[in-house]
């Protein structure tokens, strides 16, 4: 081996492991309300690689929505720390995009002027901004909505939207809270398949939050569970199905396998 091959080969390896690895140490969240404290999380301990996909379920008042604003930075841990690539969050950042469950759009913006708010305010040039834009309309199948405005739109469109919006800024990345709760049951199909969709092509990584059992196991890589009394994780399961994940793999053997695990693991937790 040569050392311009050596010398391209550890360059690879050092930027494919510095785009989106997030570390979780020892992060714990308490509450006070007068004399009354009130333990959110306790001692969570999480390594997400760069690229992954990962899914935490488990029930209401856990604290997922908790620990996924501290990775955001729109929270602080009372202990602990997170890393984004060996950096500390201390607060939002470019790095990291994220995405409610809520229709956060400027409603006086267009489609196309939402998408592009974010490197707007970056300072990237109109010509730099639109090929952004273009992109991502593209990506998310939003093209012939370019022009329109978000009550022109159906839910699960806005949410494309939101997605968009949140990848044009080019996070490493992408933090989502339950995005799909609030659609209809044949709108979150078409939109957990346009998210794989989106995330094959741009390989961000991405940590969401769910209820929907279903849900965990179609879109992740890997699931964790959490319980509650304080928030803290109980099961790691690595999701061992076909990387495409068409709607027939629901009926996949080990799709069934491991929703009948996981339920009768937060079903147990909850009683």
């Amino acid at each position: 081996m040569t050392k311009e091959t050596l010398a391209r080969e550890i360059r690879m390896e050092t930027e494919a492991a510095g785009h989106g690895a997030i570390a979780i140490r020892g992060v714990g969240k308490s509450y006070r309300t007068g004399k009354t404290e009130f333990q959110a999380l306790g001692n969570i301990r999480l390594d997400i690689a760069a690229n992954e996909f990962v899914t935490i379920v488990g029930p209401s008042g856990c604290g997922k929505s908790t620990l996924l604003r501290i990775v955001a930075g729109l929270e602080e841990a009372s202990v602990g720390e997170v890393t984004v690539d060996g950096v500390a969050v201390v607060g939002p950042g470019a790095d990291r995009g994220m995405v409610f469950q809520g229709y956060t759009l400027f409603p006086w913006l267009t489609v196309r002027q939402n998408i592009e708010y974010g490197p707007k305010l970056k300072g990237v040039p109109i010509l730099e901004r639109r090929a952004v834009s273009n992109r991502y309309l593209r990506i998310t199948r939003l093209e012939s909505f370019a022009n329109r405005f978000p009550k022109q739109l159906s839910g699960g469109m806005k949410q494309r939207v939101a997605i968009a919006r949140a990848l044009a800024n080019g996070p490493k990345v992408l933090l989502m809270d339950e995005p799909f709760g609030a659609l209809d049951a044949q709108t979150k199909l078409e939109m957990q398949e346009a998210l794989l969709d989106v995330w094959a092509k741009e390989k961000t990584t991405v940590l969401f939050i769910t209820h929907d059992i279903d849900e965990a196991i179609f879109l992740s890589q890997r699931i964790l569970v959490m319980a509650a009394g304080p928030g803290r994780m109980i099961g790691e399961y690595q999701v061992a199905l076909p990387a495409e994940r068409t709607p027939e793999v629901r009926e996949h053997p080990d799709f069934l396998k491991l929703k009948r695990e996981l339920a009768s693991l937060l079903k147990h937790k909850e009683a």
